[in-house]
């Protein structure tokens, strides 16, 4: 009997021991808090949808799959509906703004288009809007994602107009080439806003605006890059 224990006995030591070290060497993974700042006009802001069916928050959902479960994504909106570029720029330095943002997205310029206001402002002030979302992005420009502006010529609005069109045109390719000359991300989602008149579930109620189904398909769009961006 005295040999039967001293042999259980053993066993169960043997056992012990093999779970202790079991648990010394498990993996133990540190959450992560992922910081995004989203910048840009009703666009950013989501006019005329939910907020959380506006890009932002859209994106958030689709990354959120890709994160550990202790993981969290914290979103900083800077947007407002009417803004222009020259509005962005008052609101950013009037705010305390951070500079560790894993992620920043910029998407501005179709109010400066819309109100008319002279091109060579857009071309001072985007230039000087990426210079901060970069600073805001930890100094990293490979955080930054530049979003294209969308055709509002293609809702009920716009009417199919080649002036409005032409306009968000010159917008954009200024935007793309000032990104490809420095090495920026730019999505183009454009393309998708013009389907608006013949895909009316594109726009949102008022006729203007993107709808959720249409930020859903920015969001195919801007996911990836965003990954690539965040390690995901």
């Amino acid at each position: 009997m005295k040999y039967l224990a001293k042999i259980f006995s053993s066993l169960f030591l043997s056992l012990l021991l093999i779970g202790c070290s079991s648990d010394e060497n498990e993996i133990v993974i540190a959450p992560v808090n992922y910081k995004y700042l989203a910048l840009g006009d009703s666009y950013t802001y989501g006019q005329s949808v939910c907020a959380d069916c506006r890009f932002p928050e859209q994106l958030k959902d689709s990354l959120s799959q890709y994160l550990n479960t202790s993981d969290t994504f914290d979103i900083k909106l800077i947007a407002e509906t009417g803004w222009t570029t020259t509005s962005l720029k008052a609101v950013i330095a009037g705010e305390p703004i951070t500079n560790d943002y894993d992620l920043v997205t910029l998407l501005i310029g179709v109010n400066n288009q819309f109100q008319g206001r002279p091109f060579y402002i857009y071309e001072q002030e985007f230039p000087e809007l990426i210079n901060t979302a970069i600073s805001k992005a930890k100094g990293d420009k490979n955080n930054v994602i530049v979003v294209s502006i969308p055709d509002y010529a293609y809702t009920p609005y716009g009417q199919g107009s080649i002036a409005i069109s032409e306009g968000v045109y010159s917008y954009n390719e200024f935007a793309r080439n000032y990104c490809l000359a420095n090495d920026i991300t730019f999505v183009n989602i454009t393309d998708i806003t013009r389907a608006g008149l013949l895909q009316p579930e594109l726009v949102a109620s008022d006729g203007l605006h993107p709808s959720t189904i249409a930020y859903s398909k920015f969001v195919e769009r801007i996911l990836p890059e965003a990954k690539i961006k965040l390690g995901l």
